[in-house]
């Protein structure tokens, strides 16, 4: 959670920090603030509410200065208020923090026995504390960071500045992400690569224990121990305009458009299309010593293992299992060397996902990662890292990052199924061929927005939705339903379809509208009975069905048509009518599509 951005150089700090802290506001938004130094003395000024609120009390009062730091706010400890909003002040020293102190209690607890005043509600103003009473004892910025924080158990990402020392930032990280970026004579550290793309596109990712320290001409690394780290830039393949709405109403629309791109970039130059295979680099793992296989994740990224599931099973004929990474970590895996875990993360940060799979290393699994940034955390604790190619995602809710990670999934399926020789040539020609075809069906489906965003005039007055699908698509119904909740507030439960008579058919009325995934594969005669128990109750169908049915169509009050798809690859054409269908919900009924209320994309705590 949480936005931090800081810069040094000869611009102005302070719209320096705006502009990254806009690229990062999906991170939270419930306050925001801006410290700056000039002339000595450090400037403060924050708001409750959006970056737009802070904006606007900027343009009225400005900060000048060149140095500074930011803060957008997903608030864990502490109301949303002005008061909790970050930059923390003490004395002349300011701190901004992503993450989680756990013993903040204790330390206040000692820090206000030693005289200190806490003005906030939050664990981040311990920070700011603990920072002060180590310059008071004549220690350098830098030196007082690393002795603050030995004292603090928990997650951190913090740059604090101080006027003492007005020409630095210093910066560290544990379990929470953190990159500098860095050009001639100026300097900009972030919690996302995003922030920096304006000033550079060579970054630098801390490690866990790391602290940096950066002014307009170096980049210093060290350990806890004040030991130097030599790290290596990395070149960033995105650019600024990525990040830009580009004339799309929202950020979640022009993502939904770009995923005939995302689905590409994804695959592109892995297809052995002659070969019928996939190229992996570095891909070292003993394949017949492998009894079972655990995929997890959280949120979308958990309805995309459950599709892993589905196709490992079929194409690689080992058992699979899928788990919420929030709840795996808890129990005993039964984890080791037979076992690998494949992870699955959009940003490669999520705080549940990321000390799973530090639980099963230590157990002895390998670590397989599928994420959407390069040197993410979970990419580097990974024994084998893979990643989709869906360029920067800004809307909270996941769409082209999702069937990103479907296609690395089915190919991670290809490539096992032929390196044990459950997938011959033959069939691995005709995947890659059905592969290639996806992103052009994929602008098929997108041509029909027009014809959903009709439909969805229809709809969204409900209150409640019920999604059903079968087999390899009932992940995807669970999926429909989760991005009907998160962006309309509407209530929304997806089910296997066979189910609906254990349970959710109490539901059905002449109020419930029901989206049915219909496809013409194995399940198709089941999924039309289940569709006929529905009607017979009274319940509105709007089927999502191949082209050219004509059953289904019967049944339902209202249908989309999909290009007709083979099984292993329908969830990927599946999951855009229902993006689209809640996009347009989402906008009839006024909410906010890419900030929905109490969601932040990057779950960097617990």
């Amino acid at each position: 959670m949480c936005g931090i951005v800081g810069y040094v150089g000869g611009r102005v700090a302070q719209d320096v920090i705006l502009e990254g802290l806009k690229r990062l506001e999906y991170r939270g938004y419930d306050s925001a603030g801006v410290a700056t130094i000039f002339e000595g003395k450090l400037n403060i000024k924050r708001s409750e509410g959006k970056l737009e609120k802070l904006a606007t009390k900027l343009k009225k009062s400005p900060l000048k200065g060149s140095v500074g730091i930011g803060h957008t706010r997903w608030a864990t400890h502490g109301r949303p208020t002005e008061a909790n909003a970050h930059p923390h002040k003490e004395g002349d020293v300011a701190v901004v923090h992503n993450g989680i102190i756990e013993n903040y209690m204790e330390l206040r607890e000692e820090l206000k026995s030693e005289g200190a005043k806490f003005k906030s509600e939050t664990d981040t103003e311990i920070l700011s504390h603990l920072i002060h009473r180590e310059i008071k004892k004549g220690h350098t910025l830098e030196d007082s960071v690393r002795a603050a924080i030995k004292y603090v158990k928990g997650t951190y990402a913090l740059a604090v500045v101080s006027a003492k020392e007005p020409e630095r930032i210093v910066a560290a990280s544990y379990d929470c992400p953190l990159v500098v970026g860095f050009a001639k004579n100026e300097a900009v550290i972030s919690s996302d690569v995003l922030a920096i793309l304006e000033i550079s596109d060579q970054a630098i990712f801390l490690s866990d224990g790391e602290v940096v320290t950066v002014t307009r001409d170096s980049v210093d690394v060290t350990n806890l121990d004040g030991v130097g780290v030599t790290k290596t830039p990395r070149r960033i393949d995105w650019s600024p305009v990525m990040a830009e709405k580009d004339g799309y109403r929202h950020f979640m629309q022009k993502e939904i458009f770009e995923q005939p791109r995302a689905v590409t970039d994804t695959f592109r130059g892995q297809v052995m299309e002659e070969e019928g295979d996939i190229f992996f680099e570095d891909f070292d793992l003993d394949l017949d010593s492998i009894d079972r296989i655990y995929l997890i994740a959280c949120g979308t990224s958990w309805h995309a293992a459950l599709v892993g599931k589905f196709l490992l099973e079929e194409y690689f004929n080992v058992p699979v299992e899928v788990d919420l990474a929030s709840e795996f970590r808890y129990r005993k895996p039964l984890v080791g060397k037979n076992t690998p875990v494949i992870a699955i993360s959009q940003s490669g940060e999520t705080a549940d996902t990321l000390a799973a799979i530090k639980e099963v290393s230590r157990r002895g699994a390998p670590i397989i990662s599928i994420s959407n940034v390069v040197e993410s955390s979970i990419s580097r604790v990974s024994d084998i890292g893979m990643f989709t190619h869906a360029g920067p995602e800004i809307g909270v809710a996941s769409t082209k990052a999702f069937t990103a990670q479907l296609t690395s999934l089915f190919m991670l399926t290809l490539y096992l199924g032929r390196r044990k020789g459950l997938i011959d040539s033959a069939l691995g020609r005709e995947f890659i061929q059905e592969l290639v075809r996806v992103p052009g069906k994929i602008e098929k489906v997108l041509s029909l927005d027009d014809e959903i965003a009709k439909l969805s005039k229809k709809y969204f007055h409900a209150t409640d939705f019920l999604y059903l699908g079968r087999g390899i698509n009932y992940p995807i119904a669970l999926e429909g339903a989760l991005k009907l909740k998160e962006l309309s507030y509407i209530h929304a439960e997806g089910y296997p379809a066979g189910e609906m008579k254990h349970g959710p058919i109490a539901l059905v009325d002449e109020e419930l509208p029901i989206v049915v995934l219909a496809p013409r594969d194995r399940y198709y005669p089941k999924i039309l009975s289940n569709m006929e128990e529905a009607k017979a109750r009274g319940g509105r169908i709007i089927a999502i069905v191949s082209e050219g049915d004509t059953d289904a169509k019967k049944i339902a009050d209202d249908f989309i048509e999909i290009p007709h798809t083979p099984h292993y690859l329908m969830p990927i054409v599946m999951t855009i009518p229902l993006q689209m269908l809640a996009y347009h919900i989402a906008v009839l009924k006024g909410t906010d599509v890419d900030q929905p209320r109490n969601l932040a994309k990057s779950v960097t705590v617990e």
